[in-house]
């Protein structure tokens, strides 16, 4: 009579994953950030019922108002109202983080999958281009692709996108280089199973924890940089609300309207150290030996 072997199955990554993003309501700190950019993207969702005047609207006659009850932060030059122009720049400013994200993760994951996974001289490549946008700092290279694609929102994505590629990509290839060699991955060739479906249905899964780490941190890294090219005027362009336009719009007027420029300021602060403070929390829950 012949006998099954047991099968060796995939210890569950996704249900892992799962109850840690759970357990940060549970952990004080993940509580915090994670209220805080639920709160901003709740913002940015319902801007057009939140801000109180239009965003765009002219009025020199209310130029440069100190925040009162009728403008909660006062007014800018123009006489636009403040508020709702952080209020609208919270759509404009959380989304080109959110893109570049994307690009970011995208790429560089499927980089460092197929780098780790595949070995030999795709690795060999993989890791020499790595290793080329690694030797710029991500805001120099974001400001090179963005002088050679022009100003503008949608080649300011692109640009801090291609910036963040080449981190995720080294953390997943070391991941893979590790998970590849445990013994479920090893049962699931075993039984015919393609590269691909090993590559997506068991190495990925259980190289996401410090891929998740990583975006969480990066999510800020990329809306400050993006923020960055706006305020010097590669991004954004008045009179569109984004936080870093508006800094650059504001930077005259710091000694005599500071309010133009402390409340995008201070929005762009709370999303940063949010971002990365999620991004502890995630590590602490997914993986504590990371912590070192």
């Amino acid at each position: 009579m012949a006998i099954s072997a047991k099968p060796v199955v995939n210890p569950g990554p996704i249900r892992k994953l799962c109850g840690g993003v759970g357990n940060l309501f549970v952990h004080p700190v993940g509580r915090w950030a994670s209220t805080v950019l639920v709160v901003f993207a709740l913002v940015a969702v319902l801007a057009p019922l939140i801000a109180p005047y239009d965003p765009f609207a002219v009025n020199t006659e209310d130029s440069m108002q100190s925040p009162s009850l009728e403008h909660l932060m006062g007014t800018d030059l123009l006489g636009r109202d403040i508020f709702s122009r952080v209020v609208f720049g919270a759509q404009v400013s959380m989304l080109i983080g959110v893109v570049a994200l994307l690009i970011s993760v995208s790429i560089g994951v499927a980089i460092g999958l197929f780098a780790g996974y595949y070995g030999g001289r795709i690795d060999e490549v993989a890791m020499r281009l790595i290793d080329t946008l690694m030797a710029f700092p991500g805001i120099l290279l974001a400001l090179t692709v963005v002088a050679l694609l022009g100003p503008g929102i949608e080649n300011v994505m692109i640009a801090v996108g291609i910036g963040g590629i080449a981190n995720f990509a080294r953390v997943v290839r070391g991941s893979v280089l590790s998970i590849k060699e445990d013994i479920y991955v090893d049962a699931a060739r075993s039984t015919g199973a393609s590269d691909l479906r090993v590559i997506f249905l068991h190495i990925l899964p259980n190289a996401m924890p410090p891929v998740l780490t990583l975006a969480s941190m990066s999510y800020g890294w990329a809306l400050l940089s993006a923020a960055g090219l706006s305020f010097l005027g590669l991004g954004a362009t008045p009179p569109t609300p984004e936080w870093g336009a508006m800094l650059g719009e504001g930077r005259d007027l710091m000694w005599d309207a500071p309010w133009t420029v402390v409340f995008p300021g201070v929005a762009i602060l709370c999303v940063v150290l949010a971002s990365n403070l999620l991004g502890d929390a995630l590590r602490d829950i997914l993986d504590p030996r990371l912590k070192s």
